[in-house]
């Protein structure tokens, strides 16, 4: 949203005759107790999903009764609004955190507008372990009855429920061979005794049938075409479209049922060029590579049928360019953003169709759940090509977009030069390429290796990083080890002395940190890494001053 845009929103809010359940004012004139926004920030997203909201607000700078614009310094220096996010993360569960931070001017005074996700539907929002909620202006543990009203809105997993009228004859003859196929790649060690099991024990085993029973997840992914039918309400369907250069349609083909046939089906029919292109300015030779690799394609399509909202009643569409492969499907993204997953690598706490994506992990057609996503990350790196990229603002849709091409050489040459680049560093220089917006903290974090060129927030992918590069002895000594070997020390420390000061910390890393840093920075740095694990691999069990840290 612009500013008039933010203005226009808070004079609506103001005009409103009290403060409700998914919107509070705080005049927080100078500062405000960090534990108390956590607590709103649970009880707002919770109350937004039971109101049927997609956010709430938490408002700074407006006084709560009379709704008079007062101003706040609340954490009005650079750069302190961007770690808010990160810190809020830490405290919730499934790293949540705010949408957006808007910072606004109104009747020349500063107003800080938070805006707040409603809770997933089957998951509350929760502040260290605890649930809150809302009575009327107050805040209060959430009851149970709104916990439980929340929790239920998952439903049952539809995917692991038995269809009635279907029989082992609604399943496709050529998916159970393929299924059999994959499943032995899975698991090998039973790959001779696969071949024993009639295809009901076989099912069974693959945990696509229940007792021998036809699931949903059995229909979707190995159902007869003709057997379609039997989904009642539930749509199962894959539409590939062909667009050219001016986003005209030149083709299209819809697919329905067996998903683990299907997805071949619609991988055949995208054009899969040879790309060339020079990595290095050190090298006159060109590299020459499929514009896809063909795990993405793969990885990408199985995890919309995996992750589909089916009663939703869309289609799972693959629209392919010419040099652009983008992929959608109906339901939101369940870990919440796509830093949660790049940076936690791990799985979340609840999926929508839990039973289905099991089932499709033990046909070996998605990799361990949670896993896949990553992966495809480090295959785009390891080719110097641009990261893929989610788009999450389109409602209850998630759109991934692969690129086929290079699109800034200088992005390239830059992992070309460096294969030691962490997966958070890459993802970072990736969205610089794609002029999207990183914070001063990230700008800084760039700058410092000399990745980045230009004025924050204007900057871009540096063209000397070549330079850097010949002289790579003192480029790699300057720029330290990756973040993960400073971690992994503390973590060695720890279960080797149990518990360290600050000053052991120090002790620990100052000498093995860059030596173009100053002392300073290298504390910063070092504050900086125990922050981030702070809460989540170690624990702070003395005070803020003299810390003492322990494996949490």
């Amino acid at each position: 949203m612009d500013k008039n845009e933010l203005i226009e929103l808070l004079n609506e809010f103001r005009s409103l005759p009290a403060e409700n359940e998914w919107l509070e004012f705080k005049e927080a004139k100078e500062n405000y107790d960090f534990s108390k926004l956590g607590k709103y920030f649970s009880s707002i997203s919770n109350e937004a999903n039971l109101k049927g909201k997609r956010y709430g607000w938490l408002i700074f700078g407006v006084t709560d009764k009379t709704k008079e614009v007062v101003g706040t310094n609340y954490r009005s220096e650079e750069a302190s609004l961007d770690k808010l996010k990160r810190e809020v993360a830490i405290k919730t569960n499934n790293g949540t955190t705010f949408m957006e931070i808007y910072e606004v001017e109104v009747e020349g005074k500063r107003v800080i507008m938070f805006q707040i996700p409603a809770a997933l539907n089957g998951m509350p929002t929760s502040w260290e372990g605890h649930f809150y909620g809302r009575d009327n202006e107050s805040q209060v543990p959430l009851s149970t009855i709104e916990y439980e009203e929340i929790r239920n809105q998952a439903g049952k997993d539809f995917t692991g429920e038995i269809c009635e009228e279907a029989t082992i004859n609604d399943i496709d003859t050529n998916a159970i061979k393929k299924a059999r196929e994959e499943y032995k790649v899975k698991n090998p060690k039973q790959a001779q005794e696969v071949d024993g099991w009639n295809d009901v024990t076989f099912l069974n085993k693959a945990k696509v049938l229940k007792n021998g029973k036809i699931t949903y997840a059995a229909l979707i992914l190995l159902g007869k075409e003709e057997s379609e039918y039997l989904l009642d309400s539930y749509v199962a369907k894959i539409t590939w479209i062909l667009k050219d250069e001016n986003n005209i349609e030149k083709d299209y083909e819809h697919f329905t049922i067996p998903f683990i046939l299907t997805g071949d089906k619609v991988y055949d029919k995208i054009r899969n060029l040879n790309y060339r292109y020079i990595p290095s300015q050190t090298t006159l030779f060109p590299l020459e590579v499929k514009q896809y690799e063909p795990y993405i394609i793969r990885e990408a399509l199985n995890n919309c049928i995996a992750h589909q909202d089916y009663q939703a009643r869309g289609k799972i569409n693959v629209v392919e360019k010419s040099d652009e492969l983008i992929f959608s499907n109906l339901g939101s993204f369940i870990p919440g953003t796509i830093e949660n997953v790049i940076k936690n690598n791990a799985p979340t706490e609840y999926y929508r169709n839990k039973f289905l994506a099991n089932a499709m992990v033990n046909l070996n057609m998605i990799d361990t759940i949670g896993s896949g996503i990553r992966k495809m990350f480090t295959i785009q790196a390891k080719r110097f090509f641009p990261m893929p990229y989610y788009d999450l603002q389109e409602n209850g849709r998630v759109v991934l977009s692969i690129s086929g091409k290079i699109i800034d050489e200088n992005y390239s040459r830059l992992l070309f030069n460096n294969d030691e680049l962490d997966l958070e560093t890459i993802f970072l220089l990736d969205k610089v390429q794609r002029g999207r917006k990183i914070t001063k903290e990230q700008s800084d974090y760039l700058r410092k290796d000399g990745f980045i060129e230009g004025r924050y927030p204007n900057v871009f992918v540096s063209s000397k990083i070549a330079e850097i590069t010949d002289h790579k002895e003192k480029y790699i000594k300057n720029r330290g080890f990756d973040k993960q070997y400073y971690k992994d020390l503390v973590i060695e420390y720890l279960k080797e002395y149990n518990q360290a000061s600050r000053a052991n910390i120090n002790g620990l890393l100052m000498d093995k940190l860059p030596d173009v840093l100053t002392d300073l920075q290298k504390k910063k740095k070092i504050s900086n890494i125990l922050y981030e694990m702070n809460g989540i691999k170690i624990k702070n069990v003395g005070t803020r001053q003299n810390p003492i840290w322990k494996l949490a």
